[in-house]
């Protein structure tokens, strides 16, 4: 069994590294590349759906191993058919499948901000007030009980396992995209930043990723998670105010 764990723990770590190394990859890319400037093609959103979706995948493996490492320790103890590795692994591919589908409302999002021209070559909103929005709204949504009832549940890993298990595989599938559910309810407002800091810029990337895992595995966090959208409020109130001075 140490050694099924060991499998668990690298292959957890392989994901989150090649991930990393992909976006790093399409970020140095982006920086000596061209700006692209023209209307999107069928080729261009596959691209920036895959980056979206690789990206997603190099921000919150990280945070979800806590669930992933408890979901494989409990399957032992109830002695499930089909292995562990199978199952653990399927757990944190229904995880991912949701923030897939998070990645694809992403590309739409930013699809539709590029025809307008309010997002630039570089991925960064190109007008104040946009930003201004995001951000306070960020914030506003860090103070909500939506965030915090979201954020409950990742906090605790056996609790949610305990409660939501099911048997089989399906049922595993259907609990990694319970728990990829609450995930995306708790962070995606954090997410749409990256519209405001831009899409590509590693350094927010992984602020805002070391942010989510901070909120996920700290004790009695909620106070950083309050302050942080006090901040954000601050932040982008100054930002929309500042348009008219």
């Amino acid at each position: 069994m140490k050694k099924d764990r060991v499998i668990v723990i690298l292959g957890l770590a392989a994901i989150t590294v090649l991930a990393w190394l992909y976006i790093t990859k399409l970020a140095l890319e982006m920086k000596v590349g061209t700006p692209h400037m023209q209307s999107w093609d069928l080729y261009d959103f596959l691209m920036m759906f895959i980056m979206w979706t690789v990206m997603m995948i190099a921000m919150m493996t990280p945070s979800a191993t806590p669930m992933v490492l408890m979901f494989y320790k409990v399957h032992i103890k109830r002695k499930e058919e089909n292995g562990v590795l199978l199952p653990t692994f399927m757990f944190l591919g229904a995880y991912l499948v949701v923030w897939t589908g998070f990645s694809l409302l992403a590309t739409l999002a930013q699809w539709g901000l590029h025809s307008v021209a309010l997002l630039s070559p570089m991925m960064v909103a190109t007008s104040p007030l946009l930003g201004g929005m995001l951000i306070l709204a960020a914030g506003i949504f860090q103070l909500t009980s939506l965030k915090h009832a979201c954020l409950r549940h990742c906090r605790s890993p056996l609790g949610f396992i305990l409660q939501e298990w099911r048997s089989g595989m399906k049922g595993t599938f259907l609990m990694g995209l319970k728990h990829g559910i609450y995930c995306v309810g708790c962070c995606w407002a954090l997410m749409a930043l990256l519209f405001v800091t831009g899409v590509m810029n590693l350094l927010w990337v992984a602020i805002i990723a070391g942010f989510v895992l901070i909120e996920k595995i700290l004790p009695k966090s909620d106070w950083i998670g309050r302050i942080t959208g006090l901040i954000l409020i601050i932040w982008g109130m100054w930002s929309i105010i500042d348009i008219g001075l």
